[in-house]
C-alpha cells in the first residue's frame, strides 16, 4: 500500500546542524565529512551499516532526491520485487559503495519525497509519505545534546533523531550498530551521551543486563517511544536517574509524533482528550480505540486517524495498553486486556519483563498467559507470580500459566511484540 503528502522543503532548507560531531563504527566525524553517494531518484537504498544510512539521508537533505531508506534486513525479495514494480530503482548501499537494481517500470521522481516503511505490526508494511519538514518536529533552540541512535535506518524514531541533528546546531550523534547493542552505555559514556531515545523494551532490556554500566552514562535526557509504556520502567529509570528529564512519546509513520509526556507517569492526562490547540494534535477516543488528528501526518493522512490502538482511561490517566487485534483477551465472555495484565506483572520487584497473550482453553475459550524474564538474580516462581496477580487482578485476568525466559526478545525495530 503507497499513500502520498504536504508539498517538499527546498532541498538542503534549514540544514543548521552539517558540522555536528557525528560517532559512527567508531569513527568521529562531521554530517559534511559523510561518504556522497550517486544515488538514484526514486530510489530505494537498502542500508548496510549505519554510515551508509546517514549518507543517504544527507544526500537527500542536500539534492531533495526522492528516497525510501531502510536497513538491508528489512527487505526480503518480494517487498524488493514490490518497490522496484513502484518505480523505485532498488540499491544496496554497503561502506560507500553502490550496487543498483534498475524499477520494472520507469516513473518520474517526486522531488522532496521520502517515504517510510511501517513496522508491519499489523501485517506486511506499507509505505507512508513525507518530507524532510514533515519529519522535523523540533524546532525551537536547543541546549547542545549529544544523542545516542539506536534505531534501525528509516525509522520514524530514526528519523525523528536525524533530522534533529542535521537541522539544529548543536545536536551531536553517537550511531549504534546492531552487532554494538549489547555494550552501548559503555560506548555512550565514552563518547559523552547525555541524552538517547529508545524503545521501553531497549531500556528494560538495558537494565536487565547491565545496571550498572547504565548509571555510569551522564544522561539528562531520556526519551521511550514505539511501544506502550508502564509505569514501573518509568520509575525504574527515575531511581538510576533522579535527575533526568524522563519523556515517553507516542508517534508513529501516519501521524507523527502526537503525545509528548515529561511528568514520569504512564500514559497521559485524560484533559488532553478532545482539546483543540493550534499547531498540535488532536486527541479523542471512539470505542477503546486511540484517533489522532495530527498536523505531522503522513500524505494524505490529514484528518482523523485511527490509529489501531487501544486505550483506557485509569485513575485519570489515559494509558495505551496495545493493538486492538490483540491487546483484548475474552475469557469466558469477560474481557481482558493483555496490558494492564502486564503491567501488573511488570510492576513485580522481581520482574524485568512481561508479554502477556491468550491460548485456547476448554470451557473459557481463551486463558490468560505470560512470560516473564526475571530481574538478574532472582527467579520468582510461577505461584508467586500468580499470587501477584490474583491479589490485584480480577480472577478471570489472572494467567494461568506463567513461563521464565533467559532474555528480553528485541526485534531489529527494538520492540518485543508485547
Amino acid at each position: 500500500m503507497t499513500v502520498a503528502t504536504h508539498g517538499p522543503a527546498a532541498p538542503g532548507a534549514r540544514l543548521a546542524g552539517l558540522d555536528n560531531r557525528l560517532v559512527v563504527a567508531g569513527s568521529a566525524l562531521t554530517w559534511r565529512d559523510l561518504a556522497e553517494p550517486v544515488l538514484s531518484s526514486p530510489g530505494a537504498v537498502l542500508a548496510h551499516g549505519a554510515a551508509d544510512a546517514l549518507a543517504a539521508a544527507r544526500h537527500h537533505a542536500t539534492y531533495g532526491t526522492e528516497l525510501l531508506l531502510t536497513s538491508a534486513g528489512r527487505v526480503d525479495g518480494a517487498m524488493r520485487d514490490e518497490l522496484r514494480g513502484a518505480g523505485f530503482t532498488v540499491t544496496e548501499l554497503s561502506a560507500g559503495e553502490v550496487h543498483a537494481t534498475a524499477p520494472q517500470r520507469a516513473r518520474p521522481a517526486e522531488p522532496g519525497r521520502l517515504w517510510l516503511l511501517t513496522s508491519g505490526s499489523t501485517g506486511r508494511p506499507k509505505r507512508v509519505g513525507h518530507t524532510l519538514d514533515s519529519l522535523t518536529t523540533v524546532r525551537g533552540g536547543q541546549p547542545e545534546r549529544t544523542w545516542l541512535c539506536p534505531y534501525a535506518p528509516g525509522t520514524y524514531a530514526w528519523w525523528q533523531v536525524v533530522t534533529l541533528s542535521l537541522t539544529q546546531p548543536g545536536q551531536h550523534l553517537v550511531v549504534v550498530d546492531p552487532d554494538e547493542l549489547d555494550d552501548w552505555p559503555a560506548l555512550a559514556a565514552a563518547h559523552g551521551v547525555d541524552a538517547v531515545s529508545g524503545t521501553p523494551t531497549f531500556w528494560r532490556r538495558t537494565l536487565h543486563r547491565d545496571g550498572a554500566a547504565l548509571a555510569r552514562v551522564p544522561l539528562r535526557q531520556l526519551t521511550l517511544g514505539g511501544e506502550p509504556v508502564d509505569q514501573a520502567v518509568l520509575d525504574r529509570l527515575r531511581e538510576v536517574f533522579p535527575t533526568a528529564r524522563i519523556s515517553w512519546i507516542y508517534a508513529s509513520s501516519e501521524v507523527g509524533a502526537s503525545i509528548v509526556v515529561h511528568d514520569g507517569r504512564a500514559g497521559f492526562p485524560v484533559e488532553w482528550l478532545d482539546r483543540a490547540t493550534p499547531g498540535r494534535p488532536m486527541l479523542s477516543v471512539e470505542g477503546e480505540e486511540l484517533v489522532v488528528t495530527s498536523p505531522h501526518h503522513g500524505a494524505g493522512l490529514d484528518g482523523p486517524v485511527r490509529t489501531g490502538d487501544r486505550v483506557q482511561v485509569v485513575d485519570g490517566r489515559v494509558l495505551i495498553t496495545g493493538r486492538l487485534d490483540t491487546d483484548e483477551i475474552n475469557v469466558g465472555g469477560s474481557k481482558v486486556s493483555a496490558g494492564l495484565v502486564r503491567d501488573v506483572l511488570s510492576a513485580h520487584p522481581q520482574v524485568a519483563w512481561a508479554r502477556v497473550t491468550g491460548r485456547r482453553a476448554p470451557l473459557l475459550g481463551r486463558m490468560v498467559v505470560a512470560e516473564v524474564v526475571p530481574v538478574a538474580g532472582s527467579a520468582p516462581d510461577e505461584a508467586t507470580l500468580v499470587r501477584w496477580c490474583a491479589d490485584r487482578l480480577p480472577e478471570h485476568a489472572v494467567p494461568r500459566r506463567v513461563r521464565l525466559l533467559p532474555e528480553i526478545p528485541v526485534k531489529e525495530t527494538l520492540k518485543s511484540d508485547v
